[in-house]
């Protein structure tokens, strides 16, 4: 089953943009997921496992490196994204 993940991070820190693309980098190490960032969001697109055990260890990373952040995930069945 494939799966589609809208995340926004947002550090309670004054520091934020660091947190946000330690993320972001650390989930681009992940092998067979399609990932496209813009200025609000980070669209994460594959099977559904896999992308479930990347968010798991990404988010948990997140707050074990850089402590209180709050995360907000919109997750929607199917494969929607844009085409290349």
């Amino acid at each position: 089953m494939k799966l589609t993940v809208e995340i926004s991070k947002y550090p309670l820190a004054d520091d934020y943009i660091g947190p946000i693309k330690g993320f972001i980098d650390e989930l681009n190490k992940t092998d067979d997921v399609k990932i496209i960032t813009n200025t609000l969001s980070t669209q994460v697109f594959g099977d559904y496992d896999t992308v479930m055990d990347a968010l798991q260890r990404c988010i948990k990373w997140s707050f074990e490196r850089y402590g209180k952040v709050v995360f907000v995930c919109k997750f929607l069945h199917g494969d929607l994204s844009p085409e290349d």
